[in-house]
């Protein structure tokens, strides 16, 4: 059975959006891990559109579970994961440039990610890189010696007919047992929601889904401690 981690920069956006105190990113944590949610993962954007520097520490402080800290490749928020000391962090691509991607491109930046994956696994933080299902990216992953490659799922919420969705199924079957034969651990995010993560029923190599907008929006009508029980009730 996969785990279940709770991505909660939505519940900071709602929050930006009227300028108020809530709803509050650590209380939905708090809810969640009740409902038995097994980690949760904020990303922390160079520009701080959602999520802050003080959800993060406060995040930090009241997690339980498993507490993922998703950033950009960049010094200033890899010196800021090392001083919080996540139990995991998820490195992004980096937010300049003219090129813009939600997936790391890790062959491109091989030397970088080999250096910070160094130094946050010198101070004992797991470390994860946000790819694209390519056998290329995990090869450099494996080379950089990152802990997990987190396939970037997107598609799936595009597939809108049954023999594309089992390729794509397929295609992230092939790529997860690649990654696990080179020794790195696999999750999957972005994306996903209560329809098509049925799919990932037989996929046993990807230990991990990070899910955030669905279970959110579902936390809207029956409470966040449900929506995490009815997601883990699907990927059970």
């Amino acid at each position: 059975m996969a785990r279940l981690c709770l991505c909660v920069n939505q519940v900071a956006r709602l929050r930006n959006m009227t300028k108020d105190r809530e709803p509050d990113p650590a209380a939905v944590a708090i809810a969640a891990e009740l409902g038995g949610v097994d980690g949760i993962v904020a990303q922390l954007r160079d520009d701080r559109s959602d999520i802050t520097d003080r959800d993060v520490l406060i995040l930090k402080e009241i997690v339980q579970s498993h507490f993922n800290l998703a950033i950009s490749l960049n010094d200033e928020l890899v010196k800021k994961a090392i001083k919080t000391l996540p139990d995991m962090v998820t490195l992004l691509p980096s937010a300049g440039g003219e090129v813009r991607s939600e997936s790391l491109d890790v062959p491109a930046n091989l030397e970088y990610v080999e250096d910070v994956t160094a130094a946050l696994r010198a101070n004992n933080i797991v470390v994860s890189v946000l790819i694209d299902p390519d056998v290329q990216q995990i090869r450099a992953a494996a080379r950089a010696e990152v802990d997990y490659v987190q396939f970037n799922t997107t598609m799936l919420a595009q597939v809108e007919d049954l023999s594309t969705m089992a390729e794509q199924v397929e295609k992230l079957r092939s790529v997860a047992m690649a990654a696990n034969k080179l020794g790195l651990g696999v999750s999957a995010g972005r994306g996903l929601n209560y329809q098509n993560v049925r799919e990932f029923e037989d996929l046993s190599f990807i230990e991990e889904l990070n899910i955030g907008k669905a279970v959110i929006a579902r936390s809207l009508l029956v409470g966040a401690e449900r929506a995490v029980q009815e997601m883990k009730s699907l990927i059970s």
